[in-house]
């Protein structure tokens, strides 16, 4: 199933990102964090929008969650979106169905865009968010050093509203999953996974 994260599947959340750390480029932190420190980026996030988690038989296989885009106040309805799967249980399905619930939330709270980065080349993930919508609005060269050498990232957008129309004030998560739409769009990717 599909559901919001808890502050107890912190941890669990972490283990599936230490390898993304520890062996791929998927990702710039260069460490592991702290349980502490994820804790706290975890506590940020779901103060403003879903973190969410996919769990199979009772284990938690995978997350996604929409993190904040920049600082400056008018970048406020806009979230950059991040999945990741156990490196046992990888798939689509797991992927696409945290997505498919992560984007219909967004939609409640009012967001207006999603943004994803990718490191280049990585043709699967790119394929992914092609396939959800995205398209690629623009690359940084050499932007991120990790590993000995220097990393291209690539920027895809999911635009989730018609742009011509005001932007409107943006509704905590919590007050959306009170509401008939806010249930549905979190059981959103639960078909998916049935597929």
């Amino acid at each position: 199933m599909i559901r919001l994260a808890k502050e107890t599947d912190v941890e669990t959340i972490r283990a599936i990102y230490t390898p993304f750390v520890e062996s791929s480029v998927v990702t710039f932190d260069l460490k592991v964090p702290s349980l502490l420190e994820f804790t706290k980026k975890f506590q940020k996030i779901i103060e403003e929008a879903p973190c969410l988690v996919c769990e199979i038989d009772g284990e938690v296989i995978g997350y996604a969650f929409a993190d904040s885009y920049r600082s400056k106040e008018a970048y406020k309805w806009t979230r950059e979106v991040s999945v990741y799967i156990n490196k046992d249980k990888r798939t689509n399905k797991y992927g696409t169905a945290l997505y498919l619930t992560l984007i219909e939330l967004l939609k409640c709270q009012n967001y207006r865009n999603i943004v994803a980065a990718i490191t280049l080349p990585n043709i699967p993930s790119v394929s992914f968010h092609e396939r959800l919508g995205f398209h690629q609005c623009g690359v940084f060269n050499n932007i991120g050093f990790k590993f000995g050498k220097t990393h291209r990232v690539g920027w895809w957008q999911l635009t989730l509203v018609d742009v011509t129309e005001p932007a409107k004030d943006i509704i905590p998560l919590k007050e959306v999953l009170e509401t008939e739409e806010g249930q549905k769009a979190l059981k959103a990717g639960q078909l998916r996974l049935n597929v």
